[in-house]
């Protein structure tokens, strides 16, 4: 029974919602569920949704580092979202975490059902777990957590796996990605910044700041002849970082910018991964490739599953001691199965959150 006359509202508010529901999309199209996909204003997330050629709709976007920025522009995002739901009048609402999807669709009381794998970001949970229906989160990150945040224990649904399995189980990796870049497999490095303006990140860093400063340049002494990517979050993490590296910036081999498509290729063909944020370390480590996070908080427990499950993730918040990880890593040989698709047989031993979001909104909505 096909979903033909259901209407589903999807709300996508960062990067990594974006990329991930892409998969989930297509099921709810060949089930011929009429769409609508809203989306914020934050980072790349516009950037992905167009290189994915998803329709959508944009509303309102992030509200920076200072909290009343975040609370005024939650106000006039709910305002400006509002309309768009009222007139579609969905069946259904999926979110990752919209504060602003979660309230609208318990005022309408329309069923919903979200994704989260961040306990971490407090002030976020706080706020949709009361509303959400149904939230859908990985076994290995403590039902406690949750719990201490306000989600009822009969509304949480488990899973075996990470997040990052919903984009990575029909990956395919393209080589042409070198041609488009100019670049050597495994003789590249990507680096992404923090997201220092996050609401778990206030009190930790300037929301301008970034640790690649100062661990970058005795990586790049070390091995100057590899090209490396340095991949920043906002307008003011880039002139910082400008700034701070105005003496390499002008070396070919260097790269800084906000955004660069096709981001799970070049991860895969890269020598290694290093990152202030967890995600494209968590992707890039599933990938089997070497991967680095400096978050500086506690190591996450998706990071603790990836780990004690062999794959290649450190994590490591001292600058002098991403240094000397970042040589060795570089140092030594790929492995015999690095750039092969072995990968894929590890990653299918563990459940896919999009299957499960998908079965739990279908069966709502023929039942």
């Amino acid at each position: 029974m096909s979903l033909f006359n259901k209407k589903i509202w999807i709300d996508i508010e960062e990067p990594k919602t974006a990329i991930m529901f892409n998969s989930l999309l297509k099921k709810f199209q060949k089930e011929d569920a009429e769409l609508l996909v809203t989306a914020r204003d934050y980072d790349s997330t516009f950037q992905i949704l167009d290189d994915l050629d998803i329709n959508y709709q944009k509303v309102g976007k992030h509200g920076g580092e200072r909290l009343e920025d975040k609370l005024e522009t939650y106000i006039h995002r709910l305002t400006e979202l509002f309309p768009f739901v009222s007139n579609f009048k969905p069946d259904y609402f999926i979110t990752f975490s919209s504060v602003e999807g979660a309230r609208i669709s318990y005022g309408l009381k329309i069923p919903s059902v979200g994704y989260n794998d961040e306990p971490r970001n407090v002030p976020v949970c706080k706020l949709i777990f009361p509303y959400l229906d149904k939230i859908i989160i990985p076994a290995c990150v403590p039902e406690e957590m949750y719990i201490n945040l306000h989600a009822n224990p009969d509304k949480l649904i488990k899973y075996n796996g990470i997040d990052e399995i919903a984009w990575l189980s029909d990956y395919e990796p393209d080589p042409k990605i070198l041609d488009i870049y100019s670049l050597e497999k495994g003789k590249f490095v990507i680096i992404r910044s923090e997201p220092s303006f996050a609401s778990y990140f206030i009190d930790k860093l300037k929301p301008e700041e970034s640790l690649i400063s100062q661990f970058f340049p005795p990586i790049f002494s070390k091995f100057p002849d590899l090209k490396y990517f340095l991949i920043v979050r906002t307008d003011k993490q880039e002139a910082f970082l400008k700034k701070k590296l105005r003496n390499y910036i002008d070396n070919s081999n260097i790269i800084i910018t906000r955004y660069m498509r096709n981001m799970v290729d070049l991860c895969y063909y890269s020598a290694l991964v290093i990152s202030g944020g967890g995600t494209i370390v968590r992707e890039s480590s599933l990938l089997n490739v070497p991967s680095i996070e400096y978050f500086p908080g506690e190591t996450a427990p998706q990071e603790h599953f990836l780990i004690d499950n062999g794959f290649p993730l450190i994590h490591i918040k001292e600058c002098d001691k991403i240094v000397k990880k970042s040589i060795e890593i570089i140092s030594s040989k790929p492995s015999s199965d690095r750039f092969n698709t072995s990968f894929k047989r590890k990653i299918m031993k563990f459940e896919n959150p999009n299957d499960i979001c998908f079965k739990i909104v279908k069966k709502n909505l023929i039942s």
